[in-house]
Formats: C-alpha cells, sequence, structure tokens
C-alpha cells in the first residue's frame, strides 16, 4: 500500500517527516505505509519497545507521539540497527531513543525490565521461498521471528496494563490470535483496514493486553476515498507526520 507515502518529503535515501528524517540507504525494508499506520495508531506509555525497529520510523514516531516516554528499538540486523540508531542520534529525541542490534529472543531472555507498549511491524511471509538478498529476507520472512516466538516474549516483556500493538496482512489475523491465547494474551483493540471504499480488508492492526475486556474496540476504515484522495480517518491519524498535512 504505497500510495500513502506520497505525503512524505522524500530525497533519495532518506523520508522527511515533520519533526525527524529517516534514512533507509542501509536498510533492506524502507519506510512504509503499515509502520507509517502502527506508529500513528498505538497506545503509548513510559516505556515503548519496538520489536524489529528496521529504519526505526516507528519507535521515533512513537517518541515524537508520547514525549514523556523512553523509546527501545531492537532489529536483529547489523546494518537496520545502525541506521536505526542514526536516525534516532540526528532527531529531535535523540536523548529518549536507545536502538540495539539483538534478536527479540536474545533481548527477551535477558532483559528483567518491563514495556508499557510493545509495537511491532513483524515479517509475514511464512512457507514461501526466502529472498537470496539475506537483509531482505530477514526483514520480510518469519523464519527470524515467527509469531510464537513474538507473543511469547511480549507477554514476558509487557506491564500488567501495557498493550502489545502489531500490523499484518489480514489474512493472519487468526494465526496471531491464536499465538495469543497460547502466550496468555488477550484481544483488546481491532482496526481493519481497506485500500479503498468497497473492498475487503487488506492490513489489520490489533492490540493485546494481559487482561480481558468486556469488549474488544473494533473500528473498520479505508485508507483513500472512492475518488482516490486520502480518508478523513488516514488524513486524521497521520496529521502529525505527514508534512502536507495541515
Amino acid at each position: 500500500m504505497p500510495f500513502a507515502l506520497a505525503s512524505v518529503c522524500s530525497m533519495g535515501d532518506s523520508f522527511s517527516f515533520r519533526q525527524f528524517t529517516v534514512r533507509q540507504d542501509r536498510t533492506a525494508m524502507k519506510v512504509g505505509t503499515d509502520g507509517v499506520l502502527l506508529g500513528a495508531w498505538a497506545r503509548g506509555g513510559q516505556r515503548v519497545l519496538d520489536i524489529g525497529c528496521g529504519t526505526g520510523v516507528v519507535a521515533l514516531m512513537m517518541a515524537q507521539r508520547f514525549p514523556m516516554a523512553e523509546v527501545t528499538g531492537i532489529d536483529i540486523d547489523r546494518d537496520a540497527s545502525e541506521q536505526a540508531r542514526q536516525n534516532a542520534c540526528e532527531s529531535p529525541f535523540a536523548e529518549r531513543v536507545k536502538i540495539f542490534n539483538e534478536s527479540l529472543q536474545s533481548f527477551g531472555n535477558e532483559y528483567c525490565c518491563k514495556f508499557d507498549s510493545i509495537v511491532c511491524n513483524p515479517p509475514f511471509f511464512v512457507r514461501s521461498l526466502g529472498s537470496p538478498d539475506r537483509q531482505r529476507s530477514l526483514a520480510r520472512h518469519d523464519s527470524s521471528l515467527p509469531l510464537s516466538d513474538l507473543f511469547r516474549c511480549a507477554a514476558r516483556l509487557l506491564t500488567a496494563e501495557g498493550e502489545m500493538s502489531i500490523v499484518l496482512p489480514f489474512d493472519r489475523l487468526a494465526d496471531a490470535r491464536a499465538e495469543a491465547v497460547f502466550a496468555g494474551l488477550y484481544e483488546v483493540r481491532l482496526c481493519r483496514v481497506s485500500t479503498v471504499e468497497g473492498k475487503a480488508p487488506k492490513r489489520v492492526l490489533v492490540a493485546f493486553g494481559k487482561a480481558p475486556v468486556e469488549s474488544v474496540e473494533q473500528q473498520d476504515v479505508t485508507m483513500m476515498t472512492s475518488e482516490r484522495k486520502r480518508s478523513q480517518w488516514l488524513s486524521e491519524l497521520t496529521r502529525d507526520f505527514y508534512l502536507d498535512e495541515k
């Protein structure tokens, strides 16, 4: 879903948002709509963890939205983590964003503190051939971070009142729900995202917590109108980030 990025200023190997710029010449996966949606939708807290941070765009969006938050980003790919660290250091949030080159599995076993908010735009290709480009394969295929590991580690790292928010292809929602059950997490918010009006959902934003809720907050939205203009929902969601939003 690349159309939303037309509202971000592109300068070669970087993207400029209102308050920060994301360099991406060393990362396999560039700034994309999925990450922007997640960074603008997820709830925050005093401590935020971005799993598989890539360029650091979601971590930086969370730092902008929650001025008191301490944000930690982790990525298994060295080039990605170094680029995210550079982006964080050059941002207005440098003192509050820390990036580590580490897998979630290792981080989850070693880290003793808990987080109020965990965000992740996980790799989602399964049962498919890996890319010959190792960097891109790690970023796109879930062999490095299966949903089972994501939910198990998130349940260990999440505070009692915290939320883990993820973005997925809609056809992987059932898989996420199943892994949440095994990990002892409960669905609390759900946003089904269609590309244009009248089309089936292509993406889903979903949040999980440690306690069940009486009723899951649900929303069905579209990103573009039938006239191919940005929807009111998307405009409101991204107003603080896109340069052309008023």
